[in-house]
């Protein structure tokens, strides 16, 4: 079995990196954060209506491509590679995730079109801090979901509330509906934006509630995020790539000792080890993307290994390429902190690597203790 893009896949991929390239790559998104912004609002025009790419996965009956994870996993490589501040990831990779596992018919036909023509943003709020309430008119959603990509801008917000009896469900809710409540919240990795989303008893009608015949609420939730963190997987194996591109170009024009640094052995170790990180996360995400197309039901152990996996491969790239930059790779100017920043933040998002591991373990019925004998051998 040979996993490589098509030559469709391939083109769709020269195309977002030209895109991302057009704007300066990882410089744009310094500008943002220089800036105070939100996104790069020139980077997701050029997205969502050039490329037609915020309708990657929308079904072709409401505007979109119809196309799968592979071609996300496409796009979103390029992405991280460019640190892109956009709303690409929440909106096609989150809260598209959850509208193809959980939407109806009619929710699809009413919620699709205008984000597969980027008219409207949107995210997933997933997590237990929202309570759902039936009421006689539909549900009424009151908490506080935090850490939230994206959720002080969206238009759509894709809730997860628990009722009474602790069961889990979707909600579709307008971002500006009355009684939601949204704020920025600080954080380290200012190139991706997270948010504190607060619902004092909002009203949201019984057809709002997101469900697909035959598939628990719990299920679609927990699929939705499956598929998600391929897509930041994805994300997270550009970065490192781009870690690994910016050390060895810097090995080779930086001198000490009268030679480039990249001709000692020490350095050329260094390099070496990155490289089989990165092409270890690019064989797991790429068979990642092909689970969620073909194998769906490997994907909850497949997605939670390739999470693992390339949360901690990212993270230890972009340390690496700090300290392969010596005194440079610590400064504001270079690019270094801003990889490690969002691969350090990255690292903890939809579930942090042991949280992985140890979900894989209770599947295969080990328990903590032979997680941990095996992690320290």
């Amino acid at each position: 079995m040979r996993f490589a893009f098509s030559d469709e896949q391939d083109e769709l991929r020269r195309a977002v990196r030209r895109a991302v390239e057009a704007r300066g790559g990882a410089r744009a998104a310094r500008e943002v954060v220089d800036a105070g912004g939100d996104h790069d609002a020139a980077l997701w025009r050029t997205l969502a209506h050039d490329l037609g790419l915020a309708g990657l996965i929308a079904p072709e009956a409401h505007g979109g491509a119809g196309l799968g994870w592979v071609e996300v996993v496409a796009v979103q490589q390029e992405l991280g590679a460019a640190l892109a501040a956009t709303p690409w990831f929440a909106t096609v990779a989150l809260a598209g995730a959850a509208l193809r596992v959980a939407a109806d018919d009619a929710q699809a036909a009413a919620l699709w079109p205008a984000l597969a023509r980027g008219a409207r943003t949107a995210t997933l709020a997933p997590g237990a801090g929202v309570a759902a309430r039936a009421t006689p008119r539909g549900v009424t959603l009151a908490g506080v979901a935090r850490h939230v990509v994206d959720g002080h801008t969206a238009g759509l917000l894709i809730i997860e509330a628990h009722d009474d009896a602790g069961e889990p469900a979707l909600f579709a809710v307008d971002g500006d509906a009355p009684g939601v409540r949204r704020r920025r919240l600080p954080t380290m990795d200012r190139t991706r934006a997270l948010a504190e989303v607060t619902l004092d008893e909002v009203e949201v009608p019984a057809r709002a509630r997101l469900a697909r015949a035959g598939r628990a609420g719990r299920a679609a939730i927990d699929h939705a995020l499956a598929l998600a963190r391929i897509a930041l997987a994805a994300e997270q194996l550009g970065a490192a790539q781009r870690c690994l591109d910016l050390s060895v170009d810097y090995a080779k024009v930086r001198h000490q000792f009268g030679r480039p640094i990249g001709s000692f052995q020490a350095i050329q170790h260094a390099c070496a080890e990155l490289f089989v990180l990165v092409e270890s996360a690019r064989s797991a995400v790429y068979f990642a993307g092909w689970s969620a197309d073909h194998a769906p039901d490997t994907l909850a152990d497949v997605s939670a290994a390739t999470a693992a996996y390339c949360g901690d491969a990212s993270y230890r790239c972009a340390a690496d390429t700090i300290q392969l930059h010596g005194g440079i790779g610590f400064t504001w100017e270079h690019d270094a902190h801003l990889y490690f920043k969002r691969a350090r933040a990255s690292r903890a998002l939809l579930g942090a690597p042991d949280a992985h591991r140890d979900a894989i373990a209770a599947r295969l019925g080990l328990g903590a203790d032979h997680v941990a004998r095996e992690g320290a051998t």
